[in-house]
């Protein structure tokens, strides 16, 4: 999971970016990075948050109209910062990219992109691999043109399998989005004036002041040529299947993926854990969110239960999200530091606690041993989203088998492990419903793989090695 924005038409471009970027930091905290264009690239990226890559001496060299920007957390390739997006490649026309997304069949590209094209691939990110075989593709066509730029972004849907949501400057030609076939990555664009934003959530439109024009379908082309014309081509027709996850825990509740509100998303699906909550028995004297992301969930079970709805666990904005971070020490180290429980509120209570999903176990496990030291009397949790059994191939951090608690472990012994003295989980009726109901987008299904294992796009035993052994790689890497 990353995040991306792209601007076209603003004066000093990399301002408002910036500003932008901020807005989808939670995307990603690894790196980040800036690619303008005026006549020239001009590139700046670095290890971070947003604000610690920019500051206004390294933005006043970032001159141009037009601009890229990336935000990073990393699921293939080192920590470094030449892993850090954009990119750029000088021929045809000079091509800037960033992307949001994972593409799983990169070791077969990059061999074929290295002695087929002689096109050399410097880094494991494979937004340089997705830049460099549009740039292929495009040089084979030869002279520009819109026909030829949109052919192009067919045979790279052709070639590239997985997840992408791509932004790319063309040199003087214009600016380009497109998303891959099935639309599992977000990406949302939108006007001001004679400017258009590209962004991976709508957030970004509404903090800009842009207002919304449409979600990229999937296998969806979008050009802006320099004199603000937009031309839209429709490359694919394939089933829709967004990411679920979206809205589970990566979007920011303010944010509306694919016509579907986070924040209601949430709020459903609190309402719908309350049915699960009544069948095991459960009665909490309070409800208590593991936040942030699980308020709005907690808030709509709290109120279908009829029990008190309580903050009993504050967050030091100043930590990361915890399941973003490299390694699991980092993440177990976080929680300790990250929430302080209120004693007063948990003291001799019966506590149910509301988190989006259980992965590895061990947040969970952390959580429930500092509410049980703070005194409480009986501790129930309660995910809002169902078991995880399955590896995410589409840049999540849960690509390896090993890590699901529950991929072999039934409920009772998932209990027992993270120490609560009953658990819960969605179903996935639960889940469906939830985000199925008051849609306006007209799809029908969603990637659920991590829940079912059912993967949109081709896949084989040999993908899922290549890419564990990827990440088994990146994390001793940086440990």
């Amino acid at each position: 999971m990353c995040g991306i924005l792209g601007i076209i038409g603003k004066d000093n471009a990399i301002e408002e970016l910036v500003t932008g970027l901020l807005t989808i930091q939670h995307r990603g905290q690894d790196a980040a990075g800036a690619i303008t264009y005026n006549k020239r690239f001009n590139l700046k990226k670095g290890r971070g948050l947003v604000q610690d890559v920019f500051n206004t001496k390294n933005m006043a060299r970032l001159l141009g109209s037009t601009a890229l920007g990336h935000v990073r957390y990393p699921t293939m390739g080192s920590y470094e910062e030449t892993e850090a997006q954009p990119f750029f490649v000088n021929t045809p026309y000079g091509i800037a990219l960033a992307h949001n997304g994972n593409v799983i069949n990169y070791r077969e590209l990059k061999t074929k992109l290295e002695e087929k094209d002689f096109r050399y691939i410097n880094t494991k990110c494979d937004a340089e691999l997705i830049l460099n075989v549009l740039a292929a593709e495009l040089s084979h066509l030869g002279k520009f043109s819109i026909d030829n730029l949109f052919s192009a972004v067919n045979k790279t849907f052709d070639a590239i399998q997985g997840s992408y949501s791509v932004i790319s400057i063309i040199g003087e030609k214009g600016f380009l989005a497109f998303r891959d076939p099935h639309g599992i990555k977000p990406l949302i664009y939108g006007r001001k004036e004679n400017s258009y934003a590209f962004a991976s959530e709508s957030v970004t439109l509404d903090v800009l002041g842009y207002d919304v024009t449409d979600d990229i379908a999937p296998g969806e082309a979008v050009f802006i040529d320099r004199d603000r014309n937009v031309h839209h081509k429709n490359l694919r027709d394939l089933t829709h299947t967004p990411c679920i996850f979206e809205w589970i825990y990566f979007a920011r509740p303010d944010s509306i993926i694919d016509g579907i509100s986070v924040y209601e998303a949430r709020f459903r699906l609190g309402k719908k854990l309350a049915e699960e909550v009544r069948k095991s028995n459960i009665k909490p004297d309070i409800v208590i969110p593991i936040p942030d992301t699980s308020r709005a969930a907690a808030l709509a079970l709290a109120e279908e239960l009829g029990v008190s709805y309580r903050e009993g666990l504050i967050k030091n904005r100043y930590i990361g999200r915890t399941f973003i971070m490299a390694t699991q020490s980092q993440r177990m180290s976080a929680v300790k530091k990250k929430l302080n429980p209120i004693k007063s509120v948990i003291e001799k209570k019966k506590v149910l606690l509301v988190d989006d999903s259980i992965v590895r176990g061990n947040t969970s496990k952390e959580i429930v041993n500092l509410i049980r030291t703070t005194g409480a009397r009986e501790i129930y949790f309660a995910s809002y989203s169902p078991p995880l059994r399955h590896p995410c191939l589409y840049g999540i951090d849960m690509q390896m088998k090993k890590e699901f608690i529950a991929k072999e472990k039934p409920i009772n012994e998932i209990k027992e492990n993270i120490g609560c003295d009953k658990l819960v989980y969605q179903t996935m009726d639960g889940l469906l419903s939830s985000l199925q109901f008051g849609r306006k987008k007209e799809f029908r299904f969603f990637c659920t793989a991590c829940f079912d294992g059912n993967y949109p796009t081709k896949v084989d035993e040999n993908i899922f090695k290549e890419i564990e052994k990827d990440r088994i790689e990146s994390k001793i890497y940086i440990q």
